[in-house]
């Protein structure tokens, strides 16, 4: 099993086709143990792997901040940071995804290796929104 970070394939395709429009959809984020398979193939939020634990919620949450900017030739989309409280969980990885459009996998987030928070807050800080830093970018 593996979680490989990537922008999805088919979120590619759905940006570029006009399918998904990330501002105003529903997009959320769930979170994954290292016995998932998560990468740029996945096609759609999957509860295989996903994180079971107290404070945590199967589906993950909805993300907040979504916003869409540039700089030069770099457009890029950003999302504000998520957190669980008073969680007992371990996660390798994390899986945004457009809840609009029937569970449309858009990007998965590799930690680098397993994170635990302990009836404490457990929180996927977002990189800073700039055309060299953040999650999402089209340059």
């Amino acid at each position: 099993m593996a979680i490989t970070q990537a922008f999805c394939t088919s979120a590619k395709v759905g940006f570029l086709t006009g399918t998904y429009t990330p501002v105003a959809d529903t997009m959320k984020i769930a979170l994954y143990t290292s016995v998932a398979t998560l990468s740029a193939a996945t096609t759609a939020y999957t509860t295989s792997g996903e994180v079971v634990g107290t404070g945590y919620t199967a589906g993950g949450n909805t993300l907040t901040g979504n916003a869409i900017s540039y700089d030069g030739t770099t457009a890029w989309l950003t999302f504000s940071d998520s957190s669980w409280t008073t969680a007992t969980i371990t996660a390798r990885g994390a899986l945004i995804y457009d809840f609009t459009r029937s569970n449309a996998a858009i990007a998965v987030l590799d930690f680098g290796a397993d994170k635990t928070s302990t009836v404490g807050t457990f929180t996927v800080q977002m990189p800073v929104a700039a055309a060299s830093t953040a999650l999402i970018r089209i340059a």
